[in-house]
């Protein structure tokens, strides 16, 4: 949530975010919505006051026995209570639509954030590694996937249906290798796991920033006000919910948890293979820290640079990309993309997302901190997927085939693969 304030004082770059970022959102709208809010507000004020004065002269009127006035004064009473029934129902009103419009106004955005429509127009500010060129014909995730017996996405489909897969065998072994690497990597760097809930209310979805704009992203759970989480951003942010924090240092914060998205939007798009799947493993990171933008700017670094060790320990070619405005959420401030090369695809595909959110989430979880003075403050947040699968092992299988057929393991994965160095026919 943006504070109303700053869009009073910010109306037009407001207007300007929303349109960039391709939210349906008239400002002017907020704006008039809130002075109907704040003028009712002040009616009923007004007439708490008076029926607190009324109370008052009741009685002093019965202590004098003033038996007409008290009379007179009761009268008054009924029809300012009448009057002030209506107007809370008027306040409650006012409220509620005030509400609705602040949940659909965007973060403000960096100034170094570039702008574009989609993210064909994400810059690239650093590339590692080179993509691998097979003097030998290359084969995609799922052939080799089925060569070695990893993934079954036809029997997946047959279970489940479409974007739905089975690993098998070593496939198993191979997420579990790598999403412990990246837990033992975070740990080692200061961050406390939790296990987290994959079933949150609606509440944790719009205090986090994924409803009202991403609310057809989720699994509903029916008849109830529950969703199935598409990232444990939801309930690792939550965790802090209407608390007061100490934040002398950061709070480091990740888990694995397993993942839902409905993919609405993507239909047709890559509906073979694991690159955009229903259900999904991600081992997330998340920051809490002050309201203070160098920390969070120096925050954004250690979650990335978190993510980028991850790649370069299993040995793949990768680039940094700054996401634009129209490829951004609404919740976004700033955000780096990390993008793994897949041969398969002939190009860099998304594998990790790095943001900034200012005080957005805060204000809506009413996370706070006392600062050096004493005062309430919204915090920053920041997360990051620190690994995200089966997506990875796209590049990780096709960047890592041998002419043979095998599969080359990684040296930092070995420890977790019992010292298996290939992945044999």
């Amino acid at each position: 949530m943006v504070d109303v304030e700053w869009i009073r004082e910010h109306a037009d770059e407001v207007q300007r975010t929303a349109n960039e970022k391709g939210i349906s959102l008239d400002v002017s709208e907020v704006i008039q919505a809130d002075e109907r809010w704040r003028a009712s507000l002040a009616r009923v004020e007004q007439l708490r006051y008076l029926r607190n004065q009324f109370t008052s002269e009741i009685a002093q009127a019965m202590q004098a026995e003033q038996q007409a006035d008290m009379a007179q004064l009761k009268n008054e009473v009924r029809k300012n209570n009448k009057e002030l029934q209506l107007q809370e129902k008027e306040l409650q009103h006012h409220k509620k639509v005030l509400h609705e419009l602040l949940m659909q106004v965007p973060n403000r955005v960096s100034e170094d954030t570039p702008y574009g429509l989609s993210d064909a127009d994400n810059i690239e500010i650093s590339r590692v590694g080179q993509p691998p060129a097979f003097p030998f014909p290359m084969k995609s995730h799922i052939e080799l996937g089925e060569m070695h017996q990893l993934i079954d996405c036809r029997r997946g489909v047959k279970t489940a249906g479409s974007r739905h897969y089975y690993l098998r065998g070593m496939g198993v072994l191979l997420k579990r290798a790598v999403e412990q690497l990246a837990i033992d990597l975070l740990i080692q760097r200061g961050f406390e796991m939790l296990d987290v809930p994959l079933i949150v209310n609606a509440e944790a979805m719009e205090r986090t920033g994924f409803f009202p704009q991403g609310i057809d992203q989720s699994f509903k759970i029916e008849g109830e006000s529950k969703y199935l989480v598409g990232t444990s951003e939801v309930p690792l942010i939550s965790y802090y919910s209407q608390e007061i924090l100490d934040l002398t240092q950061p709070k480091r914060l990740a888990a694995l948890s397993t993942c839902f998205r409905s993919e609405v939007g993507s239909a047709g798009r890559d509906v073979s293979g694991l690159y955009r799947v229903h259900q999904f493993s991600k081992v997330e990171q998340v920051i809490l820290c002050r309201n203070d933008l160098d920390e969070s700017e120096r925050m954004l670094a250690e979650i990335t640079q978190n993510a980028e060790d991850l790649l370069t320990m299993l040995e793949l070619p990768y680039r940094v990309v700054a996401v634009c405005t129209g490829d951004m959420s609404q919740k976004t401030y700033k955000q780096f993309d990390i993008e793994t090369w897949m041969p398969s695809r002939e190009a860099y595909g998304e594998t990790h997302s790095s943001s900034i959110l200012l005080d957005f989430q805060a204000r809506r979880s009413h996370i706070r901190y006392r600062d050096e003075t004493g005062n309430l403050v919204f915090c920053h947040t920041l997360n990051n997927t620190a690994v995200a699968l089966p997506r990875l092992l796209i590049p990780l299988l096709e960047n890592h085939q041998q002419e043979d057929g095998s599969i080359y393991i990684p040296l930092a994965l070995r420890p977790y693969m019992n010292g298996l160095t290939h992945l044999e026919i």
